[in-house]
Parts: structure tokens; sequence; C-alpha cells
């Protein structure tokens, strides 16, 4: 079981999709090779690991890597809400289509979703490309980019008016 990981009282959570091998072996989320570019991210982002919480959609991998089902969303989903109303993060970045789609409760691709905040309960989301995806198309890493601007700028003004 991949739960979560990160900072309990984060401003910023990321949430992708499911664990991999990787992530199945060592019981943490975003630690393979799409977590290596997330942090990567992370750090462009002038933040740290600790700072943000990181967790999936699904706790657990799915056998033989398949695709995620519906039934299991539908089962991970109520955890996923409870870890997002424990850590109160003031903005999500929903990484890829599994993890848009399932916030945003749509069949938007995330093509078409991304680049803009939405409304999740109060909390400013963010949807953007898995980093899984950006390592088979990196011509999608400047989108992400931009997209992280979007957040840091938002996530600045923010902290700007709480001062």
């Amino acid at each position: 079981m991949v739960f979560g990981e990160g900072n309990p009282r984060a401003r910023l959570m990321f949430v992708g999709e499911g664990p991999g091998p990787e992530e199945d072996r060592q019981g943490k989320p975003f630690v393979g090779p799409a977590g290596q570019l997330l942090a990567n991210i992370i750090k462009a982002m002038n933040l740290t690991r600790a700072q943000v919480y990181l967790c999936n959609i699904l706790k657990c991998r799915p056998p033989e890597n398949r695709n995620i089902r519906p039934d299991e969303i539908q089962t991970c989903y109520p955890y996923l809400k409870r870890q997002i109303s424990v850590i109160k993060p003031d903005f999500i970045c929903a990484l890829g289509t599994v993890a848009a789609r399932t916030l945003l409760k749509t069949k938007q691709p995330i093509s078409s979703l991304r680049g803009r905040f939405y409304d999740f309960h109060g909390v400013r989301l963010m949807p953007t490309y898995h980093p899984d995806y950006l390592l088979q198309n990196e011509d999608k890493k400047r989108d992400v980019w931009e997209d992280m601007k979007k957040l840091m700028q938002a996530m600045s003004r923010q902290e700007g008016n709480r001062s």
C-alpha cells in the first residue's frame, strides 16, 4: 500500500494515478523514474519534496500494471478525499488524465484541461501532464513548466495576500 508522503500541512498537493513497480517496492509515492522527474519539477519550483504532499488516486498497484478500472477508483476515492481534508492544501496539482478526470468528474482529455485552475471543494486545482507521460513525450515538458509557473504565481499571490 502506497498511501502518501510529505508535509502534513503542505500548501501544495500533487495527485497522480497509482503506484508503479518502484513505488510498490518502497511503499512511497513517486520514487521511480517519473518520480525523479517530478522531484526535478518540484526543485525548479523552489520547493522540496518535504514541503509538498505526494499521493495517488489508487493506493495499490494494479496487478500486471494494467490500466486502472473505474471500480478501483471508486474504492480508493474516499481515501483520497480524506487525505485532502486532513492535509488541507491550498493547491492541488492533478498529474495526468486519471487524476484530473477523477477530481474534476469529467471525461475531457488532459490536453484540454491543463493550463488553467479549477475549483475542487474550495481548493485551486491545476491539471497537467503526468511525469511518466513526459518521459515519453519530452516536447510536452514546456507545457508542464508553463502550468507550474501559473501555479507558482498563484501560490505567491496568495502568500502575499496573507501578509
